[in-house]
């Protein structure tokens, strides 16, 4: 296989810019008119987005994760609390969010506090999940080294048996959702020569600043 250079990957991008004068005024208006567009343009998993936690002594770790939910009280996602994205949170509750879709040219980061939704919502969304994938949060123990594949599937096939399909399965203890909650967004829009377009939204007071940043 011939190796390749990263660095002699470049791509031009063109198209349209991003004005403030354009922009809307809230910055999950932006992003719901920028989340529409990028569902509209068949991008794989547009809810796909980069979540990146830290230890509170400042150990980083990205990874990535699907938003289920978006208004103007945050981000959702769900998770097992007791993984490793799920400890951090607890012991440092902030969080960036990066839905890269590059395909258009265009990214938004989302950085915010963490809060864990209530039970009844999760239960809700728990009781909404595929029949598997409920009993896969049950089965896997998320981060945790285990000895092989086979111990996952035995646990699995375990689990199946004590809640067959057709039951309801419990919500987990160690599940639900987390809600980030944006003091800061920025909408990233390719432009030629790599002068990009850099909006950032900052809540200050309450109300949101809006801003223009150096490419």
């Amino acid at each position: 296989m011939e190796h390749c250079d990263p660095a002699e990957l470049r791509r031009r991008y063109e198209g349209i810019g991003l004005d403030e004068a354009e922009a809307a005024t809230d910055p999950v208006a932006q992003f719901r008119v920028w989340f529409d567009e990028a569902a509209g343009s068949g991008l794989p998993e547009p809810n796909a987005m980069v979540l990146t936690t830290a230890t509170p002594d400042g150990v980083p770790r990205g990874r990535t994760v699907l938003l289920k939910a978006y208004d103007s009280a945050g981000f959702v996602f769900y998770t097992n609390l007791t993984s490793r994205k799920g400890r951090e949170i607890a012991a440092n509750p902030r969080a960036c969010l990066v839905f890269p879709w590059h395909p258009i040219r265009r990214q938004v980061i989302v950085t915010g506090e963490v809060e864990e939704l209530p039970r009844e919502e999760s239960a809700a969304y728990f009781r909404s999940r595929p029949y598997g994938s409920q009993i896969g949060a049950w089965a896997s123990r998320q981060s945790a080294v285990i000895g092989s594949r086979a111990e996952l599937d035995a646990r699995f096939a375990e689990l199946s048996r004590r809640w067959p399909e057709g039951t309801e399965v419990p919500l987990p203890d160690f599940w639900g959702g987390l809600r980030v909650r944006p003091y800061e967004m920025e909408f990233w829009q390719g432009r030629g020569d790599r002068l990009h377009d850099r909006l950032r939204y900052r809540r200050t007071d309450g109300d949101w600043v809006l801003e223009r940043l150096s490419p």
